[in-house]
Protein backbone atom coordinates (compact mmCIF):
# COMPACT_ATOMS: atom_id res chain seq x y z
CA UNK A 1 0.00 0.00 0.00
CA UNK A 2 1.33 3.41 -0.93
CA UNK A 3 1.82 5.98 1.83
CA UNK A 4 -0.63 8.90 1.87
CA UNK A 5 0.25 11.73 -0.48
CA UNK A 6 2.02 14.76 0.94
CA UNK A 7 1.39 18.35 0.02
CA UNK A 8 4.24 19.86 -1.99
CA UNK A 9 4.93 23.56 -2.25
CA UNK A 10 7.92 25.83 -2.94
CA UNK A 11 9.59 27.42 0.05
CA UNK A 12 12.05 30.29 -0.15
CA UNK A 13 14.49 30.53 2.73
CA UNK A 14 17.36 32.78 3.62
CA UNK A 15 20.59 30.86 2.86
CA UNK A 16 21.80 31.34 6.44
CA UNK A 17 18.56 29.85 7.80
CA UNK A 18 18.83 26.90 5.40
CA UNK A 19 22.41 26.25 6.53
CA UNK A 20 21.25 26.24 10.16
CA UNK A 21 18.47 23.79 9.24
CA UNK A 22 21.00 21.55 7.49
CA UNK A 23 23.19 21.46 10.61
CA UNK A 24 20.22 20.79 12.86
CA UNK A 25 18.92 18.04 10.57
CA UNK A 26 22.32 16.37 10.35
CA UNK A 27 22.56 16.35 14.14
CA UNK A 28 19.21 14.54 14.32
CA UNK A 29 19.98 12.26 11.34
CA UNK A 30 17.09 13.71 9.33
CA UNK A 31 16.67 15.34 5.96
CA UNK A 32 16.14 19.09 5.90
CA UNK A 33 12.55 18.50 4.79
CA UNK A 34 11.87 16.16 7.73
CA UNK A 35 13.53 18.61 10.12
CA UNK A 36 11.31 21.46 8.92
CA UNK A 37 8.25 19.24 9.45
CA UNK A 38 9.37 18.33 13.00
CA UNK A 39 10.04 21.97 13.88
CA UNK A 40 6.67 23.06 12.50
CA UNK A 41 4.86 20.35 14.48
CA UNK A 42 6.69 21.41 17.67
CA UNK A 43 5.87 25.09 17.09
CA UNK A 44 2.19 24.33 16.43
CA UNK A 45 2.05 22.15 19.55
CA UNK A 46 3.40 25.03 21.66
CA UNK A 47 0.61 27.21 20.26
CA UNK A 48 -1.99 24.64 21.29
CA UNK A 49 -2.66 23.18 17.84
CA UNK A 50 -2.24 19.44 18.26
CA UNK A 51 -1.78 17.45 15.08
CA UNK A 52 -2.01 13.70 14.84
CA UNK A 53 1.44 12.14 14.53
CA UNK A 54 2.37 11.07 11.01
CA UNK A 55 2.09 7.42 10.02
CA UNK A 56 5.48 5.78 10.45
CA UNK A 57 7.22 4.79 7.25
CA UNK A 58 7.35 1.05 6.79
CA UNK A 59 10.93 -0.02 6.24
CA UNK A 60 12.51 -3.29 5.24
CA UNK A 61 11.26 -6.12 3.14
CA UNK A 62 7.56 -6.70 2.64
CA UNK A 63 6.17 -9.78 4.39
CA UNK A 64 6.34 -13.04 2.48
CA UNK A 65 3.16 -14.22 0.85
CA UNK A 66 2.12 -17.74 1.72
CA UNK A 67 1.36 -19.79 -1.40
CA UNK A 68 -0.33 -22.78 0.20
CA UNK A 69 -2.04 -23.81 -3.03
Amino acid sequence: MAPPARKSFPLRLDPVLYTALERSAAGDLRSVNAQIEVLLREALGRRGLKIAPPEPVRRGRPPKENDDG
